[in-house]
């Protein structure tokens, strides 16, 4: 049977899309088809949440979709058929719910006229579609004593309304009233817990873009970086030392077309470090900028607009754009989530909704439950690639969803002048330059310890220290942070030399290797190694395949491994498929508790009917989730023709066997790569102890470089 929940504000201005996003993102990683109903748009189709759980969500219009539009539910209300109404959301809910395990039911916003009417239709559409509700309470410029009289009105009122209450929230509360909201608000009848929402400001600030296409402001010169959030408007109507003084990071300054000297500092502010970077310009009047000033301006750092309003005209149209989540910008959806993990037990609230188990797992599930997995047991992790403006996009991500303590690298002055140029937010991302760190020293001569053998003096120790894989390879080795992600601008040796001569391999491993995780589109395969080894011998490859279903079990998925050859079985001979055989029985022997199979050729390890017919008896064949690869040629070109043919996500690669969480990253890799392989390594951290390594000099435990 289908569940649906029925999201309603009970307030204008409730800030129910958050409440939404949040929901649809709990209940996609706990149930096999979820839905999404709008009733009743705002205005323009398709409604701007649809059009985002959409895309975010990768639902189809079939089960994502909206009722009518709000002038049509005016018409019908004023003719007096509100039955009408019933009866057409009614008839669409039911054609959703046919296809969904559950539907988020999400009512009108509370912004018509009369919002008392669309209190009450909210009531009766949850009712007649047989809805739980959850209610939502606007805080937004209440005390903690007026938002929980708030909560107690909008619950008699639905009580009176017959509706049954699934759970109760307050969202965009004053975050320093939350302890006292919380505090204040009295219990309902079912004693659960009523969850509160702090304002998030990121998602009202509006980005230059958005202001940008709200006024149409045409640009004339700068960059062409339009995702960067208006902080604050600064009107330019003073001399250039107190405009200055004023001015802040990311403000958009507003200044008359002719005033160069206000242009020209707003110039050189962006240029300096002591100074902060605008979020943009808009030249008023219709004035054109000097001649001799637009070829300077060319080279700002932020967006340079032209409007033909006055000064103040501009001001208080750029005061009147606002931004919603349902913009779909990852950076505002990030920060939403962020709110919403922080703020909602969302065990505890599932456990009201009482979802089926989900049958399949999809690409878009696992990467959503790895982000929850790494938020779960917070870790930090450690990324030496701070001049990457990938990394820096990924890090403000990662932090506004509150993923893992992160710590960059790089030289502070450049990376906070990169971010700036880019509109990222780095603000608490702790940000680390080797080279002026007081821990250099201390990493430098513990270098020189653990590499003496080598012939490493400290001298050599320092100057290797000032590297940012060596030294955020050092921050994991010592426990300063708890794994490390490098490779966007680094080759892979580059990220592996360092782990291999001091973290080392763990205590019986003998090889560092890799798996790929490949999403298909029902469930998850895992395939070693595709990026590391490029011929391993017998002992190497049974390692790998331990490893591998280590890595496996501690993604969620139950390792059968298929030792993979051209030959299945007893059927072939010769070099390849006798290495195989016996790299099975050493996996067999090291962990007979494994499900291992081998040699098996990749069609009896995937297909039940091949299965049959060429293994009977086996336990691995026809449903084997862990493909171990005899040689790096076959499993890289593998990973990529079943990626390429399939449609598969390819995660990764993994490195297993270290002592401590290291991964790489590949140099075409995308902001969201990074982001997934983060959460990874957090999540990879968290079975491992964060306190130092130690290691003796001179052992030859792993691969030394």
């Amino acid at each position: 049977m289908t569940r649906g929940i029925y999201v309603s504000a009970t307030t204008p201005g409730s800030g129910k899309t958050l409440v939404s996003l949040g929901l649809a993102d709990a209940l996609h990683r706990h149930a096999d088809r979820i839905g999404f109903f709008r009733p009743i748009t705002a205005g323009s189709e398709p409604d701007p949440t649809v059009a985002m759980l959409r895309r975010l969500y990768k639902l189809d219009a079939e089960v994502c979709r909206s009722g009518m539009s709000g002038a049509e539910a005016r018409a019908l209300l004023a003719s007096g058929n509100r039955a009408e109404i019933d009866a057409r959301c009614v008839e669409i809910y039911s054609e959703i719910a046919k296809k969904c395990d559950v539907v988020i039911v999400e009512g009108t916003d509370l912004t018509g006229q009369d919002a008392a009417v669309e209190f009450d239709l909210n009531a009766r559409l949850a009712n007649n579609l047989g809805l739980p509700m959850l209610a939502v309470v606007g805080a937004r410029g209440l005390t903690a004593e007026e938002t929980a009289d708030a909560v107690d009105v909008a619950r008699k009122e639905l009580v009176a309304e017959n509706c049954s209450l699934l759970a109760m929230m307050v969202n965009r509360a004053d975050p320093g009233e939350v302890a006292a909201i919380k505090a204040s608000i009295r219990p309902g009848a079912s004693s659960r817990p009523v969850y509160v929402i702090p304002e998030i400001p990121e998602i009202s600030r509006p980005t230059v873009g958005e202001v940008a296409k709200a006024l149409k402001l045409q640009q004339i010169a700068g960059s062409p970086e339009m995702d960067r959030d208006v902080h604050a408007i600064k009107v330019a109507a003073m001399t250039v030392g107190n405009f200055l003084h004023l001015l802040d990071a990311n403000d958009l300054v507003i200044v008359p077309g002719d005033r160069a000297d206000v242009m020209v500092a707003s110039l050189a502010s962006a240029f300096s470090p002591e100074f902060p970077v605008p979020g943009g310009m808009i030249l008023t009047g219709g004035l054109a900028p000097d001649p001799n000033v637009l070829p300077i301006l060319a080279h700002a750092p932020f967006p340079v607009f032209t409007y033909d309003d006055d000064t103040y005209s501009s001001a208080r149209a750029v005061s009147e754009v606002r931004s919603e989540i349902h913009s779909g910008q990852r950076r505002k959806v990030a920060a939403a989530m962020g709110a919403w993990s922080r703020s909602v037990d969302e065990a505890e609230l599932l456990e009201r909704v009482s979802l089926p188990r989900p049958a399949t797992m999809t690409p878009l599930r696992f990467l959503h439950e790895l982000v929850e997995r790494a938020r779960s047991d917070r870790k930090r992790i450690v990324l030496p690639e701070g001049n990457d403006i990938r990394v820096l996009k990924a890090a403000e991500i990662l932090h506004r969803r509150d993923v893992c303590g992160l710590v960059l690298l790089g030289n502070l002055q450049a990376v906070r002048e990169l971010a700036a140029a880019h509109g990222v937010d780095l603000e608490g991302v702790e940000i680390v330059d080797p080279e002026a760190s007081g821990l250099r020293e201390t990493f430098a001569v513990e270098y020189q310890r653990l590499r003496a053998h080598k012939g490493v003096d400290l001298a050599r120790a320092r100057e290797v220290m000032a590297d940012g894989s060596y030294f955020g390879t050092m921050m994991v080795q010592l426990g300063h942070v708890d794994g490390m992600v490098s490779g966007a601008a680094h080759t892979t040796a580059n990220t592996i030399r360092p782990a291999l001569e001091f973290v080392k391999t763990r205590d019986g491993v003998r090889i560092v290797s890799s798996v790929f995780l490949m999403l298909l589109a029902d469930r998850v395969l895992v395939y070693g190694d595709c990026a590391v080894n490029p011929d391993p011998n017998e002992e190497q490859l049974a390692d790998i395949a331990v490893a591998s279903a280590e890595t496996a079990a501690q993604f969620g998925v139950e390792p059968r491994i298929a030792m993979l050859s051209y030959s299945t079985g007893g059927s072939g001979t010769g070099s390849a498929v006798d290495a195989v055989r016996r790299a099975t029985a050493l996996a067999r022997a090291a962990r007979p508790d494994l499900a291992i199979e081998g040699p098996i050729q990749y069609d009896a390890a995937v297909d039940a009917s091949i299965a049959a017919s060429k293994l009977p008896a086996s336990a691995v064949a026809g449903q084997a989730t862990v493909f171990i690869f005899p040689d790096l040629n076959t499993g890289n070109n593998t990973y990529k023709a079943v990626q390429q043919s399939s449609g598969a996500v390819a995660v990764g690669p993994v490195l297993q066997g270290l002592r401590k969480p290291i991964n790489d990253l590949s140099r075409g890799c995308t902001v969201e790569d990074i982001v997934n392989t983060v959460a990874i390594t957090a999540i990879q951290a968290q079975g491992v102890s964060t306190s130092p390594t130690t290691e003796t000099p001179g052992t030859t435990d792993g691969k030394e470089s």
